[in-house]
């Protein structure tokens, strides 16, 4: 069994993430939803990155940029200075977030997780850049430790692998989506032992799936709880971070439940 990982030791109160910032009060994946969610003292931010044509981190979660007026076009149709140039609302004047501004502002204010947005579509040597990009903008070179305050996760397993291999200090969470199982989990805990932890969906956590992760010393993330009862399930399985579109009503409910016990 390997040992406890440094979020299991320095916490035992789930913490709460704004899930791409404020997201239900402001645009996500803006400064308007991080400093919302700084405002309501969340204990961290969950953002996504993916990358301009020319090869710049920024912060952006859909395939396409429907959000803005371009349907059928994607981040990486344009190069970051034309990205500059778009209207992104709520931005003011700044538009599209890079990363390295986003770490520069909020890696000291609070947690992050940093979800890569690598699609099975694109060349494996995109995926590869994006983590690499990741990496050494979160300071971690070849043979570093990173603390956890900061998580990277992903959807895609295999870019996963590789950022261990480049990089093994870095705290890394698969993200399961929801139309995976248990049996995915219990294989990739098998075949991936190295990973930090998982963020599940939380319609598929239940008690005997926490008790497992724990058995192996895995971080429990779930996503996305934003309703009484998906908060209130986060909290009575007990796990280590609560992702929400409504940070404000998980601190309530997560403090009263403290204040109760």
């Amino acid at each position: 069994m390997t040992e406890p990982n440094i979020l299991q030791q320095q916490s035992s109160t789930c913490l709460v993430f704004a899930h791409r910032g404020a997201s239900a009060q402001a645009m996500e994946n803006t400064r308007a939803a991080f400093d919302m969610a700084m405002h309501y003292a969340a204990d961290g931010i969950e953002t996504d990155v993916q990358l301009s044509r020319d090869e710049v981190a920024v912060l952006w979660h859909d395939q396409f940029l429907d959000k803005i007026g371009l349907a059928g076009q994607q981040i990486d149709d344009f190069d970051f200075a034309q990205l500059k140039t778009l209207d992104f609302p709520q931005t003011g004047d700044e538009g599209i977030l890079t990363l390295k501004a986003f770490l520069n502002d909020y890696r000291q204010r609070c947690r992050l997780l940093i979800e890569v947005k690598n699609h099975d579509w694109e060349p494996v040597v995109r995926h590869q850049i994006k983590m690499r990009q990741v990496a050494d903008l979160i300071g971690i070179a070849s043979g570093s430790r990173a603390d956890d305050r900061m998580l990277v996760s992903s959807f895609n397993l295999p870019s996963l692998v590789y950022a261990h291999q480049r990089a093994s200090g870095i705290p890394l969470v698969y993200n399961i989506d929801d139309h995976q199982t248990v049996n995915d989990v219990r294989q990739s805990l098998h075949d991936c032992a190295f990973l930090y932890g998982f963020c599940l969906p939380i319609a598929l956590l239940d008690q005997h799936l926490a008790e497992l992760l724990r058995t192996h010393n895995k971080s429990i993330i779930v996503y996305t709880c934003n309703t009484d009862n998906e908060i209130d399930k986060a909290l009575r399985l007990d796990v280590n971070i609560l992702i929400s579109d409504v940070p404000d009503k998980a601190l309530e409910m997560r403090d009263a439940r403290l204040g109760s016990t």
